[in-house]
């Protein structure tokens, strides 16, 4: 959907925005969250995903502009590097042998689907790489925070679920508001429609994320590296067989590598 919004030129944030409020109507309606108390809620952890979850949507429209789409998803895959190191030393996952092969094999499948020969959209200007280690940085931390906040038992995780989601959406407005105010982009009611499509797909994605490190709470690498490897898989077969893109024998290899990584991470 992003890669159409680029093609159909719609402001990303505006979509983002209304993303948000799709995603607490499903909260709502499916799952009646209770409101909660600041006192039992985990604070840094909700307003860290509030914040985060927007602002670096915006943060990879800027990177795309200044820096290329390729240097900017290398970012953004190589992120896994940072929940992965987090299983071990914050989580406490043991790592056994079969366990960081599979790893192993899922980062280099990451780094050979990179479309390395294609061109990158634009120079990486003298700012272009802080937006590049803002992207990298942003999306390990998000992962983390998911984590943790799928481990917080004290409130029911559709609770948490909803502030992120009213967070994210106030941090997403005010956001809006300022770059309306200021002139550089204008209301528009189909950014609405966009938004409320793309919030489905979004509430989806990380009502199951969470799900996920629930179901497999003493295996934070395993979701870690599966979800960025799903994500892979279905990015790029979803450029081959609707966008018509060419893979590389790189590519193809890389494919082939997530797709051992999978197998390897969930039956050892």
């Amino acid at each position: 959907m992003l890669k159409l919004a680029k093609r159909y030129h719609v402001d990303v944030l505006q979509a983002i925005t209304w993303n948000y409020s799709t995603a607490i109507l499903l909260t709502w309606l499916i799952f009646k969250p209770h409101w909660i108390s600041l006192q039992v809620a985990p604070v840094t952890t909700l307003a860290g995903l509030g914040i985060l979850l927007p602002v670096l949507f915006v943060v990879l429209g800027a990177s795309v502009t200044t820096t290329g789409i390729v240097r900017t998803d290398v970012a953004q895959r190589l992120s896994l590097f940072i929940p992965i190191l987090a299983s071990y030393f914050v989580f406490g996952e043991t790592l056994h042998a079969v366990k960081i092969t599979g790893i192993a094999l899922g980062l280099v499948a990451i780094v050979c689907s990179i479309p390395w020969g294609k061109s990158t959209g634009g120079k990486a200007s003298r700012g272009g790489w802080f937006y590049l280690l803002v992207v990298f940085i942003g999306m390990g931390v998000i992962d983390v925070l998911f984590k943790q906040l799928s481990a917080f038992k004290a409130v029911p995780y559709t609770s948490l679920l909803f502030m992120v989601f009213i967070l994210s959406f106030i941090c997403a407005l005010i956001m809006l508001i300022i770059k309306i105010s200021s002139g550089k982009t204008k209301f528009s009611f189909p950014h609405i429609l966009i938004g409320w499509a793309l919030g489905i797909a979004n509430f989806g994605n990380i009502l199951f994320y969470l799900k996920a490190h629930q179901a497999l709470v003493n295996k934070p690498s395993t979701v870690f590296t599966a979800m960025n490897i799903g994500v892979i898989v279905m990015g790029t077969l979803v450029g081959l067989f609707i966008f018509k893109e060419k893979l590389s024998t790189l590519n193809k290899v890389g494919i082939f590598l997530a797709l051992i990584a999978v197998i390897v991470i969930f039956n050892f």
